[in-house]
């Protein structure tokens, strides 16, 4: 048996599924550790997420709520909660019950096989078709970024042992990958399948967009991939106008005139430009987020922990 269990949700609008979420919960681990917690963290919600939360503090002593001043997003929020995390094995999950709580022994066996990340891997995912593909899109991305076969099982589900978030203990920037952030620790991952249910009530918050900004985000904040195509798209094109110049010359030695067409100098004209400023444009990027890092705008920031006295005074 573990000497203790700390499972994380990151909290957004989701008022109606926290009650029995919590009750879930309690029942996996408390069949698994005489010590375990559960860490909600209100990740800026909209409805009364942060209030049903209180109620469950007060309800459950191995509750702890975190409100945080906005919405900084999911992983920001998970950051904020692993930090909070006492015991050795920790474990998130969504808000929404499409990770069964009643698969969560699975993940710790797997665990205790002597993996230090194990995921839980949905064998059939309850999402849309345009969901699946944003998906398949960012777990390309983390592919490359973690460098590690895994990426392609990653999901919301996981459990990993806590002294791996000493790996981040100091990272402070605003853009947050708790995947990549935990393959600074370690590349001993593992995964088991695991139920994905259907969402009871109201809909998915990642919407294709928002997936493919984060997938964007991930490859821009955590790897320099970008910054060596720019540079293979520039040696591209300067062996390719080599190439032209090289006709050019060839032709005109041989048949003695230049070669006509104000098309054909417009279009190599366009090439080169659009390749100069889509290399200035991954630059571009790159220097904002050094500026923005400079700033050291924090992960998130805490407006209530139910651990802090007079907590519920707030309410």
């Amino acid at each position: 048996m573990l000497s203790g269990i700390s499972a994380v949700v990151p909290v957004y609008n989701s008022e109606a599924t926290l009650p029995e979420l919590a009750a879930r919960i309690v029942r996996a681990l408390a069949s698994l550790s005489e010590q375990f917690e559960l860490i909600l963290v209100n990740d800026g919600s909209s409805d009364r997420s942060w209030n049903v939360i209180c109620a469950l503090v007060e309800e459950y002593p191995w509750v702890r709520g975190i409100n945080l001043m906005r919405n900084y997003g999911q992983h920001n929020a998970l950051l904020a909660g692993i930090r909070a995390a006492q015991y050795e094995a920790i474990v998130t999950l969504d808000d929404d019950l499409q990770n069964p709580p009643e698969e969560i022994p699975k993940l710790l066996k797997k665990l205790a096989e002597g993996h230090d990340v194990v995921y839980g891997t949905p064998a059939k995912q309850q999402h849309g078709f345009g969901r699946n593909i944003a998906s398949q899109i960012t777990k390309l991305a983390l592919q490359n970024v973690m460098g590690v076969g895994m990426a392609s099982r990653v999901s919301a589900f996981r459990a990993f042992r806590k002294n791996i978030r000493n790996a981040f203990a100091s990272y402070q920037g605003s853009y947050v990958s708790i995947d990549v952030l935990l393959s600074w620790g370690t590349a001993n991952f593992g995964a088991v399948p695991v139920q994905h249910e259907a969402r009871p009530v109201g809909h998915s918050n990642y919407t294709f967009g928002k997936l493919i900004t984060h997938a964007f985000n991930m490859i821009t904040g955590f790897s320099g991939l970008p910054l060596r195509l720019a540079s293979y798209i520039g040696f591209t094109f300067a062996i390719f106008g080599i190439g032209v110049l090289g006709y050019v010359i060839g032709r005109y030695l041989i048949q003695g005139g230049s070669v006509p067409g104000f098309a054909f100098l417009a279009s190599i004209i366009a090439i080169f430009s659009g390749a100069q400023l889509l290399s200035l444009g991954i630059i571009g990027e790159y220097l904002a987020r050094l500026y923005f890092g400079m700033l050291r705008a924090s992960s998130y920031v805490i407006r209530d922990d139910s651990r802090d006295e007079g907590m519920k005074s707030n309410e």
